[in-house]
């Protein structure tokens, strides 16, 4: 378990806040799944959020089955972070605001915001410490190790961090710079680590499956694991993690019904939270990911002459096809007949039975 400050938290496995992901709807249709013990908003501009702009109260919007959570707030303005942070807490029910220093797309770094504070670190600090006087809640930070290789200011900020008040630190293995190439350096966040006294630190960076996770605490010594772009094509990555560090051993994979079942759910959450045109529009952007959770079953015969195709083959048809159409999306019902068709041609495969007892995806809640 993990505390933040005041925040008791029920594990040490946390959901990133990637952009243009983890909405609402994500965060609402992965928690029941297990395992996850706090999530984030997507970053949120102070200024925007202060003017409550459509965009900025559509970041921060939550509901009571989303929970614990975290508002992550980017920005190199005190004043402005610190009214912001205020009038989050005041008007939602948070565990912890988090300060993005971590951020090295372009849009955010030119506003100074981001990992571009990493280039200043004691202006960082000072407006850190702005942010946690502003505030009761618990106020944490994500950053990198630094700007660049001949910057790696990571372990020097975490400690003057700490000493502001700042009540834990996620590290982002990587420079700036690097943004998402080369390898995370463990080393780095081990160093992070051993710069702080009593504050937890939280590895991040290619943890892609739960012996990833056990590896980053092992090697590093960080006190928890913060999970991004993995979680969206394997949802179940945090219950399966947590398994892992608590028994020593993983459950079985979830069945083609239940990631069917999570695909619908999260159309459902999108359809009840943004109507169906910003439903189907996202939906769009997310089929990417979920490929993995539409492929189909082995033992699928695809050739028109009843042949049965290779796997690659069987892949390469049947999933280009769906996401070909997932892509084009429109309606609700577009949506549920292609499930449904996912679904038949899972129910029909020798090796799925569970399937054929489900039945027909749609009326799956």
């Amino acid at each position: 378990m993990l505390q933040f400050g005041s925040t008791q938290l029920t594990g040490n496995l946390l959901l990133s806040p990637i952009a243009g992901y983890c909405d609402l709807a994500f965060r609402l249709t992965i928690r029941p799944l297990g395992g996850l013990a706090l999530a984030y908003t997507d970053l949120v501009n102070p200024r925007g959020l202060l003017r409550q702009t459509v965009k900025s109260m559509e970041l921060i919007e939550t509901e009571p089955a989303d929970r614990p959570l975290a508002v992550q707030l980017y920005g190199n303005e005190p004043d402005w972070m610190a009214d912001a942070a205020r009038w989050c807490t005041d008007h939602l029910d948070l565990a912890a605001i988090d300060i993005n220093m971590g951020c090295p797309v372009d849009k955010v770094c030119k506003k100074h915001g981001g990992s571009a504070l990493l280039r200043q670190p004691a202006e960082a600090a000072r407006l850190a410490e702005t942010v946690v006087r502003a505030v009761s809640v618990p106020v944490t930070v994500k950053m990198r190790l630094g700007w660049d290789e001949d910057s790696l200011v990571a372990s020097q900020l975490a400690a003057a961090l700490e000493d502001v008040g700042v009540a834990a630190i996620t590290v982002h293995g990587r420079t700036a710079t690097q943004a998402f190439r080369g390898r995370v350096d463990v080393d780095g966040i081990a160093g992070v680590v051993a710069a702080v006294r009593h504050i937890p630190v939280i590895g991040n960076g290619d943890v892609k499956s739960p012996r990833d996770a056990a590896d980053m605490i092992r090697r590093t010594g960080c006190a928890g694991v913060m999970i991004g772009r993995a979680a969206l094509s394997n949802p179940w990555i945090f219950r399966d993690t947590h398994a892992l560090l608590t028994t020593g051993a993983t459950p079985p994979p979830p069945t083609p019904v239940e990631r069917l079942r999570f695909v619908r759910r999260h159309f459902d959450h999108l359809l009840r939270i943004r109507g169906e045109r910003r439903a189907c529009i996202t939906f769009r952007q997310r089929i990417t990911w979920y490929t993995r959770l539409i492929e189909p079953p082995p033992g699928w015969p695809l050739t028109r002459d009843g042949r049965e195709a290779s796997k690659s083959d069987r892949v390469a048809s049947h999933v280009k096809g769906w996401r070909d159409r997932f892509v084009g999306l429109s309606s609700a019902a577009e949506f549920s007949t292609l499930l449904d068709e996912i679904a038949e041609c899972h129910a029909a495969a020798p090796a799925d039975p569970q399937a054929r007892q489900v039945g027909r995806l749609a009326r799956i809640g």
